[in-house]
């Protein structure tokens, strides 16, 4: 059976490596399944180009998958219409975040025959399995579909991969990987080669604003981590690991345990990862032992200086612990990575001068930082109370009306009109642009002098690669 599985173009110079995709492929792969990469996301294939491309190489199926963002909804939507123009047109499944929260919408309006919810390996097996045996669909679990009356059915959802060990390397062979590893992270060199993988699945909070597709969280061992760790250095070179999944740093004793292994196997790797700042802030010492280990950056979903707002998002957070936190991260010498929304429920113009005050104090420019508005995406709280305020409709309301760009006002949770808002954040983004600028315009005469002053032979020029 011949399976094409397509990386959306997401209109970025560097690509981001298709984790998820790889691992449906590597999923598909093992069942002996013939399985090729559409890369439109490396080399910018239009539509008409993608259906061009199906009706001149026969595929049994075609498979994409993809988040829930405004641009993903419209360059989906833009492939699944070519898909479903062509003559022959191949069995047709969609996966991911964007369709899973509700799966008929995308069915009756896309052209899918098939809805993957959630956790896909599993799933994709069996489905294409029955298709290819000419088998109903009733006893697969984790899928949606329309049956032949046009009727929508939704199966039992699927049990989560209990031994996520288990889970065959993503199939890196299929894809461009020189390509993806050159994608540039914070403090990466530019000889640095990065690439993607998961250290577990899933996460053990629940903010408002935020959709996972799966409860629970599932660490994959520390063996299986420092493997998969040799492998990418071995065969592609690796050498700056971007710890991909939601929360890395889960525990201190699981962040100790991976930092320790990875200075024990001597990897000498720099790494990326998403991090927690009620850990943070409670131990120094685990962040100098991932210093030690090679950690560079660790990203925080600090959200807002408000602890009323943080307490209504179910952060699990505090002001005083987002501070401490924050300041043991630059002490141990890592780059700290500060994610702020706005407009959160009843957030006003106290909170967002807070958030501008302490991004100024506290960011070390290792990332430009801006403050983007809150979206209240399909499957979380937050849209189930955007619906009962009558700010959204439904899930067509959302994408084809309300979220039309993750900068621009998708709801309005606070008691600011629309134009106050915009104003608020035109003022704390022109603030923190003018601060940037200005980190960037220090650097740089700070290269001039070392330059022209001390002679620096090193000096390689002021150039952006």
């Amino acid at each position: 059976m011949k399976v094409l599985l397509i990386a959306y173009d997401n209109d970025s110079h560097v690509s981001y490596f298709p984790l998820g995709l790889a691992y449906i492929a590597s999923a598909l792969l093992s069942i002996g399944m013939e399985v090729k990469i559409y890369e439109q996301n490396i080399y910018h294939y239009t539509e008409e180009e993608l259906k061009d491309y199906l009706e001149q190489n026969h595929f049994d199926a075609v498979g994409i998958g993809g988040c829930g963002g405004y641009y993903q909804y419209r360059k989906i939507k833009k492939i699944a219409k070519a898909i479903c123009e062509v003559e022959d047109r191949p069995f047709f499944w969609m996966g991911g975040h964007l369709p899973t929260p509700e799966p008929e919408y995308f069915l009756r309006n896309f052209g899918a025959d098939v809805v993957v919810m959630g956790e896909g390996e599993e799933t994709c097996k069996e489905l294409l399995q029955a298709y290819n045996s000419n088998k109903d669909f009733l006893n697969i679990k984790g899928i949606a579909y329309l049956n032949k009356n046009g009727d929508y059915i939704q199966n039992e959802r699927r049990e989560l991969i209990k031994e996520v060990d288990s889970i065959p390397y993503p199939a890196w062979d299929l894809f461009t990987m020189e390509h993806y590893v050159l994608y540039p992270r914070p403090n990466a060199s530019r000889s640095d080669r990065c690439l993607q993988m998961l250290s577990g699945r899933g996460c053990p909070f629940h903010c408002n604003f935020c959709y996972r597709m799966d409860a629970g969280f599932r660490p994959r061992s520390v063996q299986s981590i420092i493997d998969e760790i040799k492998v990418l250095k071995e065969r592609f070179h690796v050498n700056y690991i971007i710890f991909d999944d939601e929360l890395l740093m889960s525990s201190v004793k699981r962040t100790m345990e991976i930092s320790q292994a990875i200075i024990d196997n001597k990897l000498n790797i720099k790494f990326w990862c998403e991090g927690r700042l009620n850990y943070a802030s409670k131990d120094i010492h685990m962040l100098e032992k991932m210093r030690e280990a090679g950690c560079v950056f660790i990203n925080y979903g600090i959200e807002s200086m408000d602890d009323d707002a943080l307490q209504k998002m179910h952060k699990n957070l505090t002001t005083e612990m987002i501070i401490q936190g924050i300041e043991n991260t630059l002490k141990a010498g890592i780059s700290p990575g500060l994610n702020i929304i706005f407009g959160n429920l009843d957030e006003d113009m106290d909170v967002l001068k807070r958030d501008v005050e302490f991004l100024l104090k506290y960011d070390d420019g290792a990332q430009i930082r801006t403050i983007r508005p809150v979206t209240p995406y399909p499957g979380t709280e937050l849209y189930e109370i955007a619906r009962q305020r009558g700010l959204i409709k439904n899930i067509e309301d959302f994408y084809e009306n309300k979220h039309s760009n993750s900068d621009l006002l998708t709801c309005n949770f606070t008691k600011m009109t629309d134009e106050e808002f915009y104003s608020a954040l035109d003022w704390a983004n022109g603030v923190l642009l003018d601060n940037y600028i200005k980190r960037v315009k220090d650097q740089n005469k700070l290269c001039l002098t070392e330059l022209y002053e001390k002679h620096n032979s090193n000096f390689r020029g002021f150039r952006p690669v």
